[in-house]
């Protein structure tokens, strides 16, 4: 009974992606590069932020850039810490970064002025995660912190891992956070107090997802944990990677996850059953670094230098959207980030071969022929 179930959910899950609008792949592999961004030469672009149409870029500079999307031209750069840059958060102009000089700023992204400077981490922020007018920050000093970004106080201290904390999720009610210790906990940041310490991971935890219901974790033992967030019980161990699981993104019960083996898989989490492995002969060639849902499609960028589109439905790769020129020998695609009528890349190399720089790639919906 408990097969006929899965396999009906799987069915329910399949027949949701037949429904989404295949016009939109369409506008997507008609998307022609716009703008190439330059800046933080010779650095590596560690975060990156879109909304409306700014663009936010820090790097291990110590700075943070804002572009315009419109125009391709660096409108500001942000300038304050003493110490690189590692993690950010945007919402419309409010932009909250942090870096390994064991501050949080707050900055204004239209006047460049720096709000706050939040200090209380005794070692590199290394995670954020902001929900409303509260961000929670993880640090290498082990402990998270919670926020008010308009005051510029810290309203918790939640303390509990024994080693970095790596990644955070917050939806406004509950943190979760994994670490260098093995552990994924579950906070309730309002009394302070760790809920449940999710035991099971064999390595370091790098990457959560949290939609309420399920907690996901990415671990370098090579295996993902579906758990629940009330009872804290592992629901299923997601096996099939063969490294570090770098970035996942959840939705409406859709896990994707990117590896360092390469590979893009697609997960139910529901049933724990990995519905489509994206590789074949245009798979990536090095580590995925970055990955995004766009409505019926997943973005994923690679240590190889490129950007590739995916049809979630069928696991189809349909085109490389970004190739950088020294891409195999060394050029790199860092980050992405997509919106309906956009994607913005960050790309170089760690040897010199490809410049630091953003791609900035549009469409525009209202030009396209006739219908089809």
């Amino acid at each position: 009974m408990d097969e006929l179930i899965d396999r009906c959910e799987t069915n329910q899950v399949k027949h949701m992606m037949q429904l989404i609008e295949p016009q939109f792949q369409r506008d997507f592999i008609s998307l022609l590069p716009k703008e190439v961004l330059m800046g933080h030469d010779g650095h590596v672009i560690t975060c990156l932020q879109v909304s409306g149409d700014l663009i936010v870029s820090g790097s291990d500079d110590n700075t943070l850039k804002v572009w315009s999307a419109v125009t391709g031209q660096c409108v500001r750069t942000l300038l304050g810490h003493t110490g690189g840059v590692w993690c950010s958060q945007m919402s419309v102009a409010t932009v909250i970064s942090g870096s390994t000089d064991r501050t949080l700023r707050v900055w204004n992204a239209e006047s460049g002025e720096c709000v706050h400077t939040l200090y209380g981490h005794t070692s590199t922020v290394r995670c954020m995660h902001l929900h409303g007018n509260r961000v929670v920050s993880g640090s290498r000093d082990t402990t998270l912190r919670v926020w008010d970004v308009v005051t510029g106080q810290c309203v918790h201290v939640l303390t509990g891992h024994v080693a970095a904390v790596r990644c955070v999720q917050y939806d406004g009610r509950r943190v979760v956070s994994g670490g260098y210790d093995y552990m994924v906990k579950i906070w309730d940041p309002e009394t302070q107090t760790c809920l449940h310490t999710l035991e099971g991971h064999t390595n370091r935890v790098y990457s959560l997802q949290f939609d309420g219901v399920y907690v996901v974790s990415g671990s370098l033992d090579t295996s993902i944990r579906v758990w629940d967030v009330e009872t804290g019980g592992c629901v299923h161990k997601l096996t099939g990677h063969q490294s570090l699981t770098s970035g996942m993104e959840l939705r409406d019960n859709l896990l994707v996850s990117g590896n360092a083996d390469s590979t893009v898989r697609v997960w139910d989490v529901r049933t724990g059953q990995c519905l489509h492995t994206l590789q074949g002969p245009n798979r990536h060639q090095s580590a995925v670094t970055c990955l995004q849902f766009c409505r019926g499609l997943v973005l994923s960028s690679s240590d190889d230098g490129t950007v590739k589109l995916w049809d979630l439905r069928t696991g189809a790769w349909i085109r490389d959207l970004v190739s950088l020129q020294s891409q195999g020998s060394g050029g790199v695609v860092w980050r992405i980030r997509a919106s309906d009528t956009r994607l913005v890349c960050a790309a170089g190399s760690r040897n010199g071969t490809e410049e630091t720089k953003l791609l900035l790639l549009d469409f525009e919906p209202e030009e396209r022929g006739g219908d089809e």
